[in-house]
């Protein structure tokens, strides 16, 4: 299938304004939230696993952590597991990012967590400067799907 000009929107045409929401993708335009939130779901794994690995580090070499505060990290852990399954969903972002606020908060369980936490939250801070730039391209039509070649372009350099 080749994008015609029917096809292809005009720049911003259709979309909200900035500050209004996320724009959808307009037709003929593959869907860039889905790889966002690929990422965000594998991040909210790899939290899940960073924290359940140091944790018994903690627990045995780190000066201790109380039970009820292994438990609380444990909980925090298991949720960011769950957080990944529900990122298509539109709280699912607001999810992530409380569950970020609480590792945060851990801080008071142990240090280490707590730094580990912010870390983590750096990379959403991160996540969240992609998200709106992606928005900011789409609403401006500088993705490239919305510039109007078609699909396959650039043509693959031809071996000689």
């Amino acid at each position: 299938m080749t994008v015609t000009d029917e096809q292809t929107p005009e720049p911003g045409k259709g979309l909200p304004e900035p500050g209004k929401g996320l724009p959808e993708a307009p037709p003929g335009v593959r869907d860039p939230w889905k790889g966002l939130r690929g990422i965000m779901a594998g991040t909210l794994v790899l939290e899940f696993i960073t924290f359940l690995l140091a944790l018994p580090v903690v627990w045995r070499f780190g000066g201790g952590v109380s039970g009820a505060g292994f438990a609380i990290v444990a909980v925090l852990s298991v949720l960011m597991l769950v957080a990944a399954f529900v990122q298509r969903r539109p709280w699912g972002l607001g999810v992530a990012l409380a569950l970020q606020v609480a590792m945060m908060a851990c801080y008071f369980v142990h240090p280490s967590v707590g730094i580990m936490g912010a870390i983590f939250a750096a990379i959403w801070g991160y996540i969240l400067y992609l998200r709106n730039d992606v928005a900011r391209r789409m609403r401006e039509g500088q993705l490239y799907d919305q510039l109007g070649h078609p699909p396959g372009y650039p043509p693959e350099e031809q071996a000689d």
